[in-house]
């Protein structure tokens, strides 16, 4: 990996819940989770259940010194947490941010919930990383390493979500899931976030089809993404926070459709990596 070196790997893809078995062996079983390299400085989105392999790969790096960002707080956003080996190496560093929880919750208090008697053995004093945690407003534009900038602005769902447009290098990877539009009228959070960007990872949680009977679950649809994408300039629309029934040969038909709506377009897989 050279230093000016951009990609994104998905290690979890799929929504609200996990759901692995043969139906979703292609596509992958696994919750939110994904690396982001600028350089060599590492950014991970969100810590469910994908957060698990990806802990197991970065073992093999030696200790940890990453910018972690949530999306939210659902359970299927942050259940990789307990599971995250890398809390208890007294070399690993993390910075763990939000932004949609002040001024009721932080981030460091919705994490140290999951660690505590009866959900898991693992207390928060076996945790020996160093650990900063920040709560910010979703909007604000945050700089967590010279040369890496993320924009931020909340997204529309239950208690709140963050969408992260992440730049360096010239180029922008975005980052909006867990967000429900409204038919006819594109959201211009989103457009603001995305424009000119070169990639953008939506969530795709159902069709527009299967959308009406969904109003009100804080997701979107694979034709929203579309629209967003071709409204804003973005070069590369990614599919991605796959229903949980919606197994592999559901998802090759999705891929077959988007493809041809907006070519180019790109169905997210566990392990797939992207260049912008």
């Amino acid at each position: 990996m050279t230093n000016d070196d951009f990609y994104v790997r998905f290690w979890g893809v799929r929504g609200s819940m996990p759901c692995p078995g043969v139906a979703t062996e292609r596509y992958g079983g696994n919750t939110s989770c994904l690396e982001i390299r600028c350089g060599g400085r590492l950014i991970i989105l969100d810590g469910g259940t994908g957060l698990r392999p990806f802990d197991r790969a970065l073992a093999a790096d030696g200790p940890l010194d990453a910018d972690m960002f949530f999306s939210h707080a659902h359970l299927d956003h942050i259940c990789g947490w307990p599971f995250f080996t890398s809390l208890l190496r007294p070399q690993s560093s993390l910075t763990v941010s939000a932004g949609h929880l002040l001024p009721d919750h932080t981030i460091e208090q919705v994490l140290a919930g999951l660690l505590r008697d009866p959900f898991t053995p693992v207390r928060p004093d076996r945790v020996r990383a160093r650990i900063t945690y920040h709560d910010f407003h979703a909007g604000e534009t945050l700089e967590p390493r010279p040369g890496i900038r993320l924009r931020t602005a909340p997204l529309n769902h239950p208690q709140g979500a963050t969408g992260y447009r992440v730049e360096y290098g010239g180029r922008a990877i975005c980052y909006l899931t867990d967000t429900e539009h409204v038919p006819g009228a594109a959201d211009r959070n989103i457009l603001g976030l995305i424009a000119g960007a070169d990639m953008v990872i939506y969530d795709s949680t159902y069709t527009d089809e299967e959308f009406p009977g969904y109003v009100n679950w804080g997701h979107s649809t694979w034709q929203e993404g579309v629209r967003l994408c071709d409204a804003a300039g973005v070069k590369t629309f990614v599919v991605f926070h796959h229903e949980p029934d919606h197994g592999d040969d559901f998802m090759d038909r999705v891929a077959a459709d988007v493809e041809r709506a907006r070519p180019g377009s790109v169905v997210a897989r566990e392990g797939m990596t992207l260049r912008p």
